[in-house]
């Protein structure tokens, strides 16, 4: 599944359903149920019907198969060769998961890369 920005631009994708790997082959994250965690243990967001939530319930990221609620999906950019996975990090003890905010129909003002970067 990959992850595309408010600009239809290719910025993460995951082949497992659970951790989430940038284009590089860097590790950013994982999923735990329903939510997005970084591998610091920070609660990032949220996954729900293809799009990737920030902890406001704004859309950071959609997926091919989105659906529901969101804001207007751009057209998809091609995705560019994914490079060598590089090793997970060692899973920090992850925070309490926040309190779901409701689903905004906005993008985020987070980037792709300051999402994962929190």
């Amino acid at each position: 599944m990959t992850f595309y920005d408010c600009n239809g631009k290719p910025v993460a994708y995951t082949e497992d359903g659970i951790h989430v790997y940038l284009f590089t082959g860097e590790p950013v994250a994982y999923f735990v149920e329903d939510a997005v965690y970084g591998f610091n243990g920070k609660h990032l967001g949220w996954l729900d019907k293809g799009w990737i939530r920030d902890l406001n319930g704004a859309c950071v990221f959609f997926s091919e198969n989105a659906s529901g609620s969101g804001p207007l999906k751009p057209l998809k950019e091609l995705r560019p060769l994914k490079s060598l996975k590089q090793l997970k990090p060692i899973k920090s003890i992850r925070e309490i998961k926040h309190i779901r905010a409701v689903d905004s129909l906005s993008w985020s003002p987070l980037s792709g890369a300051q999402f994962f970067a929190q």
